[in-house]
């Protein structure tokens, strides 16, 4: 198994499936055992949740949220039923969100994410993200230690005191953001500081374009890309093949339409929800307000599990007209009320002084009366003005955006 962190990677994708869906009930009344999943499931029989239909009726929990459900419940907002002291260490990201770290070998998923990127056991890592407060520096060290590599816990910036480390341990490995990769890589050459031990690196928390792919390449640095996020760890990461991001295995993801719980067809962008199967801290359908797509078939790499396109924006859309917030979730309304429609999007633009929206609908065939039903229906959900343009089916692009604010 040299190419492959395990056997797991490979497995025909419906033994996968089958398996996590076999433990999915059993993870249902882990979070049922804490108060605020057992409010939001009320009803639900865990033993009836085994497939991606029944997952999908139920209720998304928004990670927007979690900020005011944590000041009102502290500190987990009743969705972690585990004691406190049960968990190794504990965490705060902006919000504030609190986050706890399970104490069981790898809690945040990441070995399996640095050995597509190249890292072995034995191997030293330097990790420049933030151990201070949050999760990000821990995530990663946790990771490397994991495979079986020493790690430096640099942390970010002291670029002159990361100069020393490096050129005393060597580290063949970096692991943080792209951004800091480039200033740390910049600065030992304008101090003539010797840096060319690291040969590969495992990116995260910034965008990676591909002129700043390339110059990582030129510099002699095999660069790979990751997606995680505080609450659940490393959701999905690039391989060798370079096409898109596997997702992480013991995870059940979602894309679905912005502002709902509707699973999108295959290809179409929309938000990520995540449902994890740790029975210490399990998560079920939480929506991370980040967009994306899945790719078909599986990757060249060899591994077999779900492929996204990556990081392809925000979900959450939500904009103020005339002074009243609109949302994704009215969108998705409207589309409820008229099943003949497909894609929608709120085009918001100024007129004069004045903010106007222009509701942009896909139809097949369009009815007579459907412009001024439209117009009725928009003004009923968003209690806003608005026009209704009728579109061809297929001419609204596949971005996820239900909310484009042009002013």
């Amino acid at each position: 198994m040299t190419d492959y962190y395990d056997a797991l990677e490979t497995r025909e994708p419906a033994k996968r499936d089958a398996e996590l869906f076999s433990r999915l009930p059993e993870a249902l009344r882990q979070a049922m055992a804490a108060p605020a999943y057992a409010e939001r499931l009320k009803g639900v029989d865990p033993a009836s949740v085994t497939s991606r239909a029944a997952l999908a009726r139920l209720p998304v929990l928004r990670k927007s949220e979690l900020p005011a459900l944590h000041k009102a419940a502290p500190p987990f907002g009743g969705f972690v039923a585990a004691p406190i002291g049960s968990f190794g260490r504990l965490f705060t990201s902006p919000g504030p969100i609190f986050e706890p770290e399970p104490v069981h070998a790898d809690p945040w998923r990441g070995a399996r994410a640095l050995f597509a990127a190249g890292f072995r056991p034995g191997d030293v890592v330097l990790n420049t993200f933030s151990y201070h407060l949050t999760p990000g520096g821990f995530i990663f060290d946790a990771s490397a230690r994991a495979l079986g590599c020493a790690v430096i816990p640099a942390g970010p910036g002291n670029t002159e005191q990361q100069f020393e480390l490096i050129e005393a341990y060597r580290p063949i490995g970096y692991s943080g953001t792209p951004d800091f990769l480039k200033i740390l890589l910049d600065a030992a050459a304008s101090a003539g500081r010797d840096v060319s031990s690291i040969k590969r690196a495992l990116v995260s928390g910034a965008a990676f374009p591909k002129s700043l792919q390339d110059e990582m390449k030129s510099r002699g640095i095999d660069a790979y890309q990751a997606f995680g996020t505080a609450d659940l760890g490393m959701v999905a990461f690039e391989t060798p093949a370079r096409e898109g991001m596997v997702v992480n295995e013991d995870l059940i993801l979602e894309i679905v339409r912005p502002g709902t719980g509707d699973p999108v067809a295959p290809g179409e962008v929309g938000e990520i929800v995540v449902t994890s199967l740790d029975p210490h801290h399990p998560w079920i359908r939480l929506a991370l307000g980040d967009l994306t797509a899945t790719l078909p078939g599986t990757s060249p790499c060899g591994r077999t599990n779900l492929r996204i396109k990556g990081w392809m924006g925000r979900a959450d859309q939500t904009t103020k007209v005339k002074g009243m917030f609109v949302r994704p979730e009215q969108i998705a309304e409207i589309g409820k009320r008229h099943s003949e429609l497909g894609r929608l999007r709120l085009v918001v633009t100024r007129s004069g002084e004045s903010d106007v929206m222009t509701l942009k609908a896909e139809t097949a065939s369009a009815a007579a009366n459907l412009r001024d039903e439209l117009t009725a229906t928009l003004r009923a959900v968003t209690k806003l003005g608005g026009n209704v343009e009728l579109v061809s089916v297929g001419s609204l692009p596949n971005d996820g955006k239900v909310i484009a604010d042009e002013r």
